[in-house]
């Protein structure tokens, strides 16, 4: 508590002086929850009771607009802002025309308020001098005539509505799509999660997706916007069924996104007739394109596009790394980071190897048979080697890692993705206009 000294030299005690409390102003409260931080705030409501409730960083000015002339917009200072809010104004815009068409050229969201004859049925507009009447159709038959969307909104209270308008060219949101991702695991494991996850991020947010795998093809609805074969893994004969090729079918689009292995048992006229069914086939492998893309317009080698999950770094640790599981008990961060601690690292599990590979120094690698017939390799370990070093390695011999070689692999893959997402919006696009 200060002190001051009176004319007598007594010490008193200062007389405190009742500051008004400024009331509350429900309807700004809550527009202010419309506005970012930071923003640059053009107020054109009557009063300045928002700036007290914008948030932090906030720039705010403040122009009255006329009850009747809209044309008496203040141009330069819509230019200068982030967002324009009209709090008690719309009712009294004789000319909406006219005030939408230079909201329309400012190109900012809009915070509105609106007594709309939904609500205040039986108010008395001519009294409270209201220049109009519009219903929540008519306001937006009014934006969408002049370009904008209503993309939030709340009650101020019984009678009146809060709005945010966005100009839709802004907005250009993903159209709702269907998909069906048919991968050849639950994502279980390593590999399979890591393909989950990278499908669930290229694919446009508007996206609506129906996992499905090779035991719950059954599953399939009867049409999809867009059908994925394949999460980046590889396909092999048993696989390539009547039933998936069913589910192919039901897609107005189908892209494939899978390598192959165990070639020998594959029968060319099985992936054929896959081929012919897909729009594109996204190939893992150089090996898949020669072998089953040569004279088709539809194959493009993407690479193992699980690359994209594993950071280029130094692994510091001497001691060996063993991988012979699927990895499954760890989350993915979790396992990503045991892998590339180690400096030397021996795996028969082809994600694991490729995950390695960004870090060691020295890699090794065992390739599984064919089921039943031991004889027959997948293959899937040479391919890749072939597209990352130009060679393959002996199987079970460590080999050291030409780091270079790694970084221009990812590089070359990371632009194939790039594109990739790319095309799948284009191809979801054209697919929502398609007639079926």
């Amino acid at each position: 508590m200060g002190l001051h000294v009176n004319t007598n030299l007594a010490l008193e005690r200062p007389v405190e002086v009742a500051r008004p409390v400024p009331a509350r102003d429900a309807r700004a409260e809550l527009a202010a929850q419309f506005i970012p931080a930071g923003a640059r705030v053009l107020d054109l409501s009557r009063g300045k009771t928002l700036e007290r409730y914008l948030p932090n960083g906030s720039a705010y000015r403040s122009v009255a607009t006329t009850k009747t002339n809209a044309g008496d917009f203040p141009t330069r200072a819509a230019a200068q802002s982030d967002i324009i809010v009209m709090l008690g104004v719309l009712e009294f815009i004789v000319d909406l025309e006219t005030l939408f068409t230079h909201l329309r050229f400012a190109r900012h969201d809009v915070v509105l308020s609106y007594h709309a004859t939904d609500l205040a049925c039986d108010m008395d507009r001519t009294a409270r001098g209201f220049a109009n009447a519009l219903s929540f159709y008519d306001l937006t038959w009014l934006f969408d005539r002049y370009g904008f969307r209503i993309t939030s909104t709340a009650p101020v209270d019984e009678i009146q509505m809060l709005m945010r308008l966005t100009p839709a060219e802004r907005m250009k949101s993903d159209a709702p799509s269907s998909v069906a991702v048919v991968s050849d695991s639950d994502g279980s494991d390593f590999g399979g999660r890591l393909g989950l996850s990278m499908i669930n991020a290229l694919l446009p947010g508007g996206a609506e997706v129906h996992h499905l795998t090779f035991r719950t093809l059954n599953e399939a609805h009867d049409t999809y916007d867009l059908v994925v074969l394949g999460t980046g893994n590889s396909l092999f004969q048993p696989l390539m069924s009547d039933a998936l090729l069913n589910v192919a079918e039901r897609g107005k689009a189908a892209i494939g996104i899978f390598g192959t292995q165990c070639r020998e048992l594959l029968p060319r006229p099985v992936i054929d007739r896959f081929l012919d069914r897909l729009d594109v086939w996204y190939a893992r492998y150089e090996d898949d394109v020669l072998m089953y893309g040569r004279g088709r317009s539809n194959v493009v080698h993407l690479g193992d596009w699980l690359v994209e999950q594993f950071p280029l770094v130094r692994a510091i640790a001497d001691e060996p790394l063993e991988i012979g599981g699927e990895m499954g008990e760890l989350a993915l961060d979790r396992a990503i980071q045991t892998i590339q601690t180690h400096k030397q690292v021996y795996s028969t599990r082809l994600a694991p190897f490729l995950c390695a590979l960004t870090s060691a120094e020295y890699a090794a690698y065992g390739e599984a048979g064919a089921g039943n017939i031991p004889d027959i390799r997948s293959g899937a370990f040479r391919s890749l080697l072939i597209d990352v070093f130009g060679r393959g390695y002996p199987e079970k011999q460590f080999f050291m890692i030409d780091r270079d070689a790694v970084v221009r692999y990812k590089a070359r893959v990371h632009r194939n993705v790039a594109e990739l997402r790319l095309q799948l919006e284009t191809i979801l696009a054209n697919a929502a206009v398609a007639i079926v």
